[in-house]
């Protein structure tokens, strides 16, 4: 009896210590499972975040290869015109050497040019010189106007004298360039050239009338008429005279002569420059 009760309580500490021991281990397991579950939740979450970051990331990358895609394009085009550029250097290079070229040939025809213009230079002053003097010579046809008429006088009877007397023709008529001296009755030749004279003398009574035309000292002109019927009666002449520069021109009554003028002109000197030489 003792020995049967005694093996019944051993075979329930037995189990007992058993039962416990499943309970310790099934304790153990769940705690573990707990953890496990904690760390499966935190891998979740770590799990979600990650989907997250790469859809963030996806979205950063998407954009970054449309701004990769927007820059390739862009560099081609600026390669396109780079490449551009560079032809267009190219033939600016070439158009350049072409102006150098064109430029060189430019310049030793100027030169030559300078070289012929220098020629013409020195001829054109040679014809300038020429130029100035037949301008010189003909300033006085081109530019200096001479001519004058002058009458005697207005009281009458001028002689007889007992010698030879040069006539004043104290009414001047014109006197254009100046050449004419009223008080000496004298025309100066104010250039070298060709000029015409011509006078007229008149009287009323019988006698000689006359006069010489003079050319410095030199009479050119001896004009003689005799009145013998009484009432007017003239006289007259012209002459081209060669004249040099100051040469004089004036009319002088003979001794014995006389000659007659009043307002109304009858004797008259006249004298202008044809052209000078």
């Amino acid at each position: 009896m003792s020995l049967q009760g005694s093996g019944s309580g051993a075979a329930e500490a037995y189990q007992s210590a058993l039962l416990m021991e499943i309970r310790s281990r099934l304790d153990a397991a769940e705690s573990l499972s707990s953890g496990f579950q904690i760390r499966l939740r935190d891998g979740e979450d770590l799990i979600q975040e990650l989907q997250r970051n790469t859809t963030v990331f996806e979205r950063r990358l998407s954009g970054a290869d449309r701004l990769l895609l927007a820059l390739q394009t862009q560099s081609s085009a600026q390669l396109d015109q780079l490449s551009s550029v560079e032809s267009r250097l190219t033939d600016g290079l070439n158009s350049t050497t072409a102006l150098q070229l064109r430029l060189s040939i430019c310049e030793k025809q100027l030169e030559h040019l300078e070289t012929e213009n220098t020629g013409f230079g020195l001829r054109l002053n040679q014809t300038d010189d020429r130029l100035q003097e037949l301008t010189d010579t003909n300033s006085g046809g081109l530019e200096l106007k001479v001519a004058f008429s002058a009458g005697l006088t207005d009281s009458g009877s001028v002689g007889p004298f007992d010698k030879e007397t040069t006539l004043i023709f104290s009414k001047v008529i014109t006197n254009v360039g100046g050449a004419y001296n009223q008080t000496a009755g004298v025309f100066t030749a104010p250039v070298r050239g060709l000029y015409f004279f011509s006078f007229t003398a008149a009287d009323y009574l019988k006698g000689y009338m006359g006069l010489y035309l003079y050319r410095n000292n030199q009479p050119i002109i001896f004009n003689l008429d005799l009145n013998n019927h009484g009432g007017y009666a003239s006289t007259s002449n012209g002459v081209a005279l060669q004249l040099e520069e100051g040469d004089a021109v004036c009319l002088s009554l003979p001794a014995s002569y006389r000659l007659y003028d009043d307002s109304r002109n009858f004797s008259v000197f006249s004298g202008f420059l044809l052209f000078p030489l």
